[in-house]
């Protein structure tokens, strides 16, 4: 057998044992099937909402099942494991044997659809298709489709992401196909984004604690010291400077015994021609007479026949 058929026979088959574990647990809530082929044989597993039922009577209903099996579809030692489901409303071909189900009973498609659609959404799914197609209403075919959140109709994400289920209502008019699909919750959307709040990243940085503060500003002092290596070795050699300076201006000035003596002559004579003792330095001038010639302020003393400028000091009469 070439490899294209073999895939188109295991295809064939798995959707041959759908249908007839459909037909043979309605009652038990059918939720699909997996098939896992190992060495020691075919391991079958069935989900339904009441495993129980699936099981049967001291394993009644499960061994005839496995025998119809081995004996319909020729699979190597067939084996049967029967598997409860959490939340039926996500499960695509519960919801659509409901569906089924209800329409059956005399529930207006409408309202059995937007029923379905409600327990859906509220179980927490990110998006659900519904399609009715046959007579719904009067005898013409027609199709009603309900939708509602996010849903995938084409591509790769269609067989990773979207659950699938088909049932079919039996009316007096004619038959009614429903088909139910589902995104659950935690399926990875291909086209999802999230947005970062910046506002929200400030704020948690000024809420942080107070170690991680500290911790946060030793960081800091380390990269600041790493980067000033540069400065510091031009501040130790500004400093060096300096200190050279300041040693030149605090040595000793040396003064020559001439220019000391060369000093107090000048002083010694100055007092003289001004006529000031240590006795008369305390005492005060007598009354002065001020004008200005040539803008230079003169002066004269009570006593005194001369002016002069106010710069030249006087001996007093006394």
């Amino acid at each position: 057998m070439a490899i294209e058929k073999k895939f188109v026979q295991d295809g064939y088959v798995k959707a041959s044992m759908d249908e007839y574990f459909a037909k043979q647990l309605s009652r038990a809530g059918y939720g699909g099937m997996d098939i896992n082929r190992t060495p020691m044989g075919t391991q079958i597993t069935v989900y339904s909402e009441k495993p129980g039922m699936v099981i049967g009577k001291a394993g009644k209903v499960i061994r005839k099942l496995t025998r119809d099996i081995d004996r319909l579809y020729n699979l190597d030692n067939p084996q049967i494991d029967a598997q409860e489901v959490r939340r039926p409303e996500l499960n695509a071909q519960m919801m659509a044997s409901r569906l089924a189900s209800s329409i059956e009973r005399g529930w207006y498609f409408r309202k059995a659809g937007h029923n379905v659609m409600r327990s859906i959404l509220g179980s927490g799914a990110l998006g659900c298709e519904i399609i009715m197609s046959g007579k719904v209403t009067g005898s013409r075919s027609r199709v009603e489709k309900i939708v509602n959140g996010y849903i995938k109709h084409a591509g790769k994400p269609v067989d990773d992401i979207v659950d699938e289920g088909f049932a079919v209502a039996v009316k007096k008019l004619g038959t009614i196909g429903c088909k139910v699909r589902i995104i659950h919750p935690d399926a990875v959307l291909p086209d999802s984004y999230t947005l970062k709040d910046v506002v929200q990243v400030t704020e948690e940085v000024a809420e942080a604690p107070a170690e991680e503060k500290k911790s946060t500003g030793v960081e800091e002092l380390v990269e600041t010291e790493a980067a000033g290596d540069v400065s510091e070795a031009e501040d130790v050699e500004s400093t060096e400077v300096a200190e050279k300076v300041t040693e030149k201006v605090e040595e000793p000035v040396e003064t020559k015994s001439s220019d000391v003596e060369m000093v107090s002559e000048v002083t010694e004579k100055a007092t003289e021609d001004a006529g000031v003792t240590e006795e008369a330095g305390t005492e005060t001038l007598p009354e002065e007479e001020r004008r200005e010639v040539d803008s230079v302020w003169q002066h004269k003393h009570k006593g005194h026949d001369y002016w002069h400028p106010m710069a030249r000091v006087h001996r007093s009469e006394n």
